[in-house]
């Protein structure tokens, strides 16, 4: 919803049926029902009802057919107390969401089991090549010993060359002719 303000139709339409559903409808058709979610169109004209219900097929066939016939009493709830020039029209659907959330979790514990396959399969297992075959980076004892060795070399350079780029004999040869 890019609308906030049909955001917050949808968080009080929410509120007032599952408030009215708490306080129960007379139809004993109507099992144990939560409001997950409600949707409102951006023109504030229709609100979709997600609901979920506790039980099986027989009871959530039951609660729908409850729905459907209390929805213009839930409707006409929402008009008053929603306090807006138009009311939208419900539609309760059943949410999905927990025979996805139990699907997915039948594959993520498949994936465990894979996972627990694989890892008895490695413990005898032995690398192909190097156990590492990856170049580690030196240790700082290593570049110590490089950073000591270039500043030797580069010293050694510096005292036999004077800042001309002369090394003695030549300087001496260069003094001798002036």
């Amino acid at each position: 919803m890019s609308n906030p303000r049909a955001g917050k139709v949808a968080e009080r339409i929410h509120q007032i049926i599952a408030r009215r559903l708490d306080k129960g409808l007379r139809d004993p058709r109507l099992g144990f029902v939560t409001i997950t979610e409600v949707r409102v169109t951006g023109d504030l004209q229709n609100a979709s009802v997600f609901y979920t219900v506790y039980g099986d097929d027989a009871t959530q066939r039951d609660t729908a057919a409850a729905l459907k016939a209390a929805t213009g009493m839930l409707r006409s709830e929402v008009g008053k107390q929603l306090g807006t020039r138009l009311t939208p029209t419900l539609e309760f659907l059943h949410d999905e969401l927990p025979a996805s959330a139990d699907h997915l979790n039948e594959l993520l514990a498949e994936a465990q089991r894979r996972d627990d396959a694989a890892r008895e399969l490695a413990v005898g297992a032995n690398y192909a090549g190097d156990a590492d075959p990856y170049e580690k980076p030196r240790s700082e004892d290593d570049e110590d010993d490089l950073d000591d060795d270039l500043d030797e070399e580069i010293d050694d350079d510096f005292d036999e060359e004077d800042e001309d780029g002369l090394d003695e004999e030549e300087l001496k040869d260069d003094e001798d002719r002036s």
